[in-house]
């Protein structure tokens, strides 16, 4: 079986396996007691924080261990927040952060706080300039990832933490998908990562909260990790994230190339081993180890059960949302298409020859996944001015199906409107009007809860 998820989570890497077995016979003391035992415990604390400062690159006292890594973006969130009340109630973030953001913005506005989402473009990165214009008087924070979970594409964190600072705002940076490729540069000010996306425990996160910083923990109070984490700390799951951390970053420093030579095989040659496919994402600026692609006319929890008896685990979009019926926000953000999507994210060491397996495979899989849909979409130059579509009561890929039949009635000019009550022909319509070279004109109220979606054909 060949595991290309590891942007969801990544094995336990052989040295954090080794430090935890090791840390278990000798931190199970309480750290913050002053005999023999505890001041064992106490050192290697000590030891896995400045292990871990130092490949974060920031000061071991700037940096406390949490119990995840959603546990450190919504302390963060909320403790920066409240750190900066009195400045004003307002938060930035983009619109392509992962969940754990979102919830933390949605949980600040149910509060009396507002939220301003940036937009990113087709690639998924936000620009400078929309950031920077988002910044006002009375924010307090403002959120951006540095790499993102679904696509890869990395994000001009260095540029909009400058813009930050120029305006007197700190800057919070989730760092989860690419602290194993390396440090974040740039001025920010906060940051959060999650062992388990780089080789360490599941159940460990990390937060780092700069010098001069105005913070706030929320909650009751805790003596533990200066205050700003609770609880009794993992030291066997913070002694593997950080000796993990340090591994993964030796290696990585080797396989960065390597795999960006794999990834990038990949996006070249899927859209001519498979009809109407869109790779999305930045394809220089991007982590090197994940890509994205959509495959039209296809239900993606389909074609992932398929992949997965061809032996291959694969996920479709965000893990966050994947489990839903909802489109990934992400490419919803981006306009690209949601239905069908692959996201491949390569382990290190993981050899030729199984990428070379999974591109064999995958034309076989779509195509069959087609065919149980009955997708038989065949291109001609129809007479007719207007064509209407009831697609009602159709999921995700069939009112995308439908337009694709229907296109071919109408005379280049003409129109096809589909008729459709699923949130997903939001997203997808539009979409394949831009693949396919026709025109989106847009969307109006129809029956019921249905919404009628105007296409115009290009060619």
């Amino acid at each position: 079986m060949a595991y290309f998820d590891v942007a969801s989570s990544a094995p336990l890497h052989p040295v954090a396996r080794q430090a935890l077995q090791a840390s278990l016979d000798e931190g199970w003391a309480d750290p913050a007691r002053l005999y023999r035992e505890g001041r064992r415990a106490r050192l290697l604390l000590d030891a896995a924080r400045e292990a871990a400062a130092e490949a974060v690159g920031c000061r071991p006292d700037e940096l406390v261990f949490t119990s995840s890594g959603t546990r450190a973006v919504h302390d963060g969130v909320a403790g920066a927040l409240a750190g900066r009340r009195r400045v004003g109630r307002h938060l930035v973030v983009s619109a392509v952060e992962h969940s754990a953001v979102l919830h933390s913005a949605a949980a600040h506005d149910r509060n009396g706080g507002s939220t301003t989402q940036v937009g990113v473009g087709r690639e998924g990165a936000v620009s400078v300039s929309s950031y920077t214009d988002a910044l006002r008087p009375d924010t307090a924070l403002a959120c951006l990832q540095s790499a993102n979970h679904e696509v890869g594409t990395v994000q001009p964190v260095a540029e909009v933490a400058e813009a930050c600072r120029a305006a007197g705002v700190p800057l919070f940076v989730d760092a989860a998908q690419s602290l194993a490729w390396g440090p974040v540069g740039g001025g920010w000010s906060l940051l959060a990562g999650s062992a388990h996306k780089w080789g360490g425990p599941a159940g460990v996160g990390l937060l780092v909260v700069r010098k001069g910083v105005r913070f706030a923990p929320q909650g009751p109070a805790d003596e533990r990790e200066s205050g700003r984490a609770a609880g009794f700390e993992n030291i066997p799951g913070v002694v593997a994230a950080a000796a993990s951390l340090r591994a993964v970053r030796a290696e990585a420093a080797g396989e960065a190339a390597r795999l960006r030579e794999l990834t990038d095989r990949i996006r070249a040659r899927v859209p001519g081993l498979v009809p109407d496919v869109e790779v999305v994402g930045d394809p220089v600026r991007r982590l090197p180890h994940l890509l994205t692609f959509s495959c039209l006319y296809v239900d993606g929890e389909t074609l992932l059960h398929e992949l997965d008896r061809a032996g291959f685990s694969v996920s479709s979009g965000s893990s966050c949302t994947s489990s839903t019926l909802t489109p990934s926000h992400v490419l919803r953000a981006m306009g690209v298409v949601s239905e069908g999507n692959v996201r491949v994210s390569l382990p290190l060491g993981v050899e030729e020859a199984e990428v070379e397996r999974f591109l064999e495979v995958l034309p076989g899989v779509v195509h069959g996944v087609r065919e149980q849909l009955g997708v038989f979409v065949a291109p001609s130059q129809g007479a007719a001015e207007a064509v209407t579509v009831d697609a009602v009561g159709l999921t995700c890929p069939r009112p995308v199906i439908e337009l694709a039949r229907a296109i071919g009635k109408v005379r280049v000019g003409g129109t096809v409107t589909v008729l459709a009550d699923d949130e997903v022909a939001a997203v997808d319509i539009p979409a394949w009007c831009f693949t396919q070279g026709h025109d989106y004109v847009g969307a109006a109220p129809g029956t019921g809860e249905a919404v009628a979606y105007e296409v115009r054909r290009g060619r």
